[in-house]
């Protein structure tokens, strides 16, 4: 196996020269590492990386000592190199910086390791340098300065970089080479395989009982003082000068899991920030494991609004996993939150810019957070006032002429007055219960999906251009299924099957292929007589996620999205007496997804305003009629707010409860309809551009 080489040869002399025109930084490379070992032995067990300090203020308390720091960093020797430590074989040259190395003795090791299977492991084994868990909050007296200094440091090569770590990681010259080796020649996001590789040594995992590169640099930055960080510096130059080239991603949702209960220190409206390195996901499943969060005991879930996290698993070891590194210095705000079971807290935090300084850039030009783009309407707004005003003109003049030579016979829209055939029966189950239609096959044909109580399946029945129908396919579904839904959840544009059964407290969710079938059912427990359901991205995440309205136990749950498949971490949420049927919309007009319910039981609406990130506040009950079986929503009024349409069985009516724009609803309107109105459909039935609304009548059958 052809294998990168160590740079090393020719390094010396350069760190020599480069030591002469950059600030030094410790008094002495074996005072510094005896003080590492020394300090490592004293403190207590890790098993992760992170968290954060909170603070009374959202100002850094600490300009003297940033000022003492700077001096200190001036007026100290410079790191010398560890390479005369680290055992090298052949010598190769490599064109990074005009620089050569050397390979590791046990390059072999390395070639074999970097064939293993990647998946991270969890081990209950003593180490020998043991650190306070950083997930946890702060244990040991600590006020975080600033993290600056770092950037003055030349961009060396990772073995060069490295040196001055030597002699704190166990074996890390191994470690060096076995990220060098899995880096490709030409990384993605235009990173050098040296700056790529310093992403891929963060990640990997030291063999116990030994510490992680990753921890034992998130410890330094998040307990000890800053002198403590100085042998991690050239590291930490090529490492961020790596991950500000990876662009950052949109506003979106994140999750961090840590195993203990910080929900009394962390208050809506506490500062926050986290001043290691975080990784979060962007998949509630992967926090299941139980060597994140798992399911079990005291735990707190963090919903992050993050603004500049990086997504690093193109240069991670573990290239599978949908990692989001968020940088040290990440300043937060916690926006709310909430204890969906006794022992899970969810605290919602949003990222802000500082005001002052956390974290250094590692080059001159270098962006932390993404910059605001101005629309290209506002940057050409003179220009495209004079554009329109010219069209205006133009299309007055051409409207008056026509208007001005249209004939008085003009013919009127053509309108289909009777736009239902004679029916046609197509065979199906013994006891059809709900029906639902979609392009399943993504051929513009409409196919139908009709769900059996009795036989506990739903078929699905293929349309064609005749307009009739045949089964095709059957499939299973739990007990007493009693509620259907399509939508595409999964996000590949094909639209999938949910299906609530309610005697065994589940969902089946169906998802699409792309030929004529669906995947095998999978199945959620989600509560007591679960009736209804509706999808939507109510994290904001990019994923769609589900809300189910279970019947006996008076809850709605959130089940957490990733592509179609679900968290077992849940959110449940009390509603009135017997939810019956749940919609969404966005309802005060801020782009997050709310949702209303209505009780069969204590003849209410409950309607759930969106914070975003999967929490709702600000909920408002509403008195309806007797008995509501079901809801819609539509702008009924055009004032292009979202109005309620409630179908009130015990009444024979409907009830319009008008919307206002800061997602309340004004008092019900009743309008009278048949006897026992149960379903209700909303639609534009004659093309007038104006909603119609279309009933079930159970006790007319129509």
């Amino acid at each position: 196996m052809e294998m990168k080489t160590l740079k090393n040869e020719n390094q010396a002399s350069r760190e020599d020269a480069n030591s002469q025109n950059h600030p030094p930084a410790v008094r002495s490379n074996t005072e510094h590492i005896q003080h590492e070992r020394t300090r490592a032995q004293r403190q207590t067990t890790v098993s992760d990386d992170h968290q954060g300090t909170p603070h009374k203020s959202d100002k850094i308390k600490s300009k003297k000592k940033q000022k003492k720091i700077d001096s200190e960093i001036q007026n100290q020797p410079a790191h010398t190199s560890y390479t005369s430590e680290v055992q090298f074989d052949e010598e190769e040259p490599i064109d990074y910086q005009g620089q050569t190395v050397k390979q590791a003795n046990r390059v072999d090791v390395a070639a074999k390791r970097s064939t293993k299977s990647k998946h991270r492991v969890s081990m209950a084994i003593p180490v020998t340098e043991s650190l306070v868990n950083p997930s946890e909050p702060n244990t040991i007296e600590s006020d975080p300065s600033p993290i600056i200094g770092y950037a003055a440091e030349p961009l060396l090569s990772l073995p060069a970089a490295c040196a001055p770590l030597f002699d704190i990681l166990h074996n890390l010259s191994f470690y060096v080479q076995l990220a060098l080796d899995e880096t490709p020649d030409k990384p993605p996001h235009g990173l050098t395989v040296h700056e790529s590789a310093a992403i891929r040594l963060y990640t990997l995992e030291w063999e116990a009982p030994h510490k992680s590169l990753y921890s034992m640099l998130n410890y330094t930055l998040k307990f000890s003082n800053r002198e403590e960080l100085l042998p991690y510096f050239k590291y930490m130059k090529l490492f961020l000068t790596a991950l500000v080239k990876i662009p950052c991603e949109p506003i979106t949702t994140i999750w961090r899991g840590v195993k203990k209960d910080l929900s009394a220190d962390l208050q809506p409206d506490t500062p926050l920030t986290w001043w290691s390195f975080s990784s979060c996901t962007k998949s509630l499943t992967v926090l299941e494991n139980s060597m994140y969060l798992g399911n079990l005991g005291e735990r707190t879930l963090f919903s992050v609004e993050a603004i500049n996290g990086r997504i690093i698993s193109a240069h991670s070891h573990f290239d599978t996993e949908d990692e989001v590194l968020l940088l040290p210095g990440t300043h937060m705000i916690v926006v709310s939150q909430l204890a969906p079971s006794p022992d899970l807290h969810i605290i919602h935090l949003k990222q802000v810019v500082p005001e002052e300084t956390l974290l250094e850039l590692p080059f001159e030009g270098a962006v932390l957070y993404p910059k605001k783009k101005r629309s290209w309407y506002q940057k050409k707004r003179y220009l495209i006032s004079l554009c329109l005003f010219i069209i205006l003109s133009i299309g007055a003049i051409v409207i008056g002429a026509v208007l001005g030579s249209r004939k008085a016979n003009e013919i009127p829209k053509i309108i289909c007055r009777d736009p239902y055939p004679q029916q046609i029966a197509s065979q199906t189950g013994k006891t059809p219960v709900a029906l639902v239609a979609g392009d399943f096959r993504n051929v513009g044909i409409i196919d139908l999906a009709v769900l059996h109580y009795d036989e506990q399946s739903v078929d699905l029945l293929l349309g064609n251009s005749k307009n009739t129908y045949q089964t095709e396919i059957i499939y299973d579904t739990g007990s007493a299924p009693s509620f259907a839904f399509t939508h595409d959840i999964s996000g590949d544009g094909l639209p999938d099957i949910i299906i609530t059964n309610k005697k065994d407290g589940t969902i089946s969710v169906l998802l699409d292929n792309p030929d004529d079938s669906f995947q095998s059912t999978t199945t959620y427990a989600v509560g007591q007589s679960p009736v209804s359901v509706v999808s939507g991205d109510f994290t904001g995440n990019g994923d769609f996620d589900l809300i189910v309205a279970n019947y006996d136990d008076n809850t709605l749950r959130l089940l957490f999205g990733t592509a179609g498949r679900f968290s077992e971490i849940f959110l449940t949420i009390t509603v009135g007496l017997q939810p019956i049927y749940i919609i969404s919309g966005d309802f005060n007009l801020d782009g997050k997804l709310d949702w209303a319910v209505v009780n069969y039981g204590d003849n209410t609406i409950h309607v759930g305003i969106a914070r975003g990130f999967g929490i709702f506040e600000n909920s408002q009950i509403y008195k309806v009629g007797d008995y509501p079986v079901a809801i819609g929503s539509t702008d009924l009024n055009h004032d292009e707010i979202l109005d309620l349409i409630v179908v009130n069985y015990g009444n024979n009516n409907v009830g319009v409860l008008l919307g206002n724009d800061d997602g309340t609803f004004q008092a019900q309107i009743s309008y009278d309809v048949g006897i026992g109105p149960n379903a209700i459909v909303i639609a534009d039935f004659n093309n007038d551009a104006k909603m119609d609304i279309a009933l079930t009548l159970l006790n007319e059958s129509v």
